[in-house]
């Protein structure tokens, strides 16, 4: 598999994002393997939680929950998924499937051999954490929801969805700052609006980015919507705790939170909320109430 990597001078002097770097390596597939970046931070023996990014942004999205985790002393992993930030990007859009998304990660939590894992997942982060949970539920510890979903394609996404994956094939250039701008109610500075960009010197490195809207099972006859379908049967009897933290003002996933709130019994008796003046990247708009949310979940859900 023919890949990019961003030139390390990209992600100097970032805002706010002086974490060191780390790396570990997964297979493509194809006999050859792909380098995979990721944050790490916080003491090695604590129990993990693992911040998973989505569309179109990196592990940069987490700069400002890494540290308030860290100091109530948990080991904080934010990955980069194949195609953004620091890690390797494949140069072919056929080469990116919603399944090899998901065996990418599910090697990287082997690699790192991550066990009593607090997840929190948004948008794609979801779709793939969500389908990692399913299939390694013995690995995790609780689930944090934010702004994401696991389509199947029994039930249309919306017209929401249908205009930004429209956008994202139709728009020139592909501007990663710019659309995380435009998800955020409190608008990002035009510094980290760069930074959400340093992962793409140009237009060739943007593959996967360009390729990750049309990856949603969007008709009931998508590929990913059987193994979809399976991960929700293991969902709905997992009775790990559930927490279930949505923006307001998230155009796209609004009403889904509820739809967890249904289906996974851990999400019962917990303290759900729909966050005002936040975004789909609730991450940006609402980071220390988050982390602060996070850390009283893993608090008060431990045997």
């Amino acid at each position: 598999m023919q890949f990019l990597r961003t030139p390390d001078a990209r992600f100097d002097d970032l805002p706010d994002y002086a974490f060191a770097p780390q790396y570990t390596q997964v297979s493509d597939t194809q006999g050859g393997n792909l380098r995979v970046h990721y944050v790490d931070e916080g003491p090695r023996d604590a129990p993990p939680v693992l911040l998973m990014h989505g569309e179109p942004a990196w592990s940069y999205l987490y700069r400002h929950m890494i540290p308030p985790l860290m100091a109530a002393g948990h080991r904080v992993i934010a990955p980069d998924l194949v195609g953004f930030g620091r890690t390797d990007k494949p140069m072919k859009r056929a080469d990116y499937t919603y399944q090899r998304h998901v065996d990418w990660m599910a090697q990287v939590l082997q690699n790192l051999d991550l066990n009593e894992i607090t997840l929190f997942a948004q948008d794609w982060g979801g779709l793939i954490g969500l389908r990692l949970l399913a299939q390694h539920p013995a690995r995790f510890a609780r689930l944090v929801v934010g702004n994401t979903a696991l389509p199947t394609g029994d039930q249309p996404m919306g017209a929401a969805f249908t205009a930004w994956r429209s956008y994202s094939q139709t728009v020139d250039p592909f501007d990663a700052g710019r659309i995380v701008y435009g998800g955020c109610t409190s608008k990002i500075t035009e510094a980290e609006v760069a930074a959400y960009n340093a992962p793409y010197p140009d237009a060739s490195y943007q593959a996967g980015a360009r390729q990750f809207p049309m990856l949603v099972p969007d008709p009931p006859n998508d590929p990913a919507a059987v193994p979809n379908r399976a991960a929700w049967q293991v969902l709905r009897r997992l009775n790990i705790p559930v927490l279930i933290t949505f923006g307001a003002d998230d155009k796209i996933m609004t009403g889904i939170e509820k739809v967890f709130q249904k289906l996974m019994p851990g999400a019962a008796g917990q303290d759900h909320v729909v966050l005002p003046g936040a975004g789909h990247f609730l991450q940006e708009d609402a980071s220390p109430d988050l982390a602060t949310r996070i850390n009283a979940f893993i608090k008060t859900t431990r045997s």
